[in-house]
């Protein structure tokens, strides 16, 4: 009554199957949108801090 579990790396091909499996997962592509933000932030920050200053 015991459970069978396939082991993949019991066989050459079901464990490159495996493997190659595992690496072809995408990677979310990073969006340059929030230190972009960040940046027109400090700028803006910075614009208003030098404005008050000179005034």
């Amino acid at each position: 009554m015991s459970e069978q579990h396939i082991d993949p790396a019991g066989n050459t091909q079901a464990f490159r199957a495996f493997a190659q499996g595992a690496e072809q997962e995408p990677t979310p592509k990073k969006s340059p949108l929030i230190p972009i933000i960040a940046v027109v932030a400090a700028i803006v920050v910075i614009g208003v801090a030098a404005f008050l200053v000179l005034r």
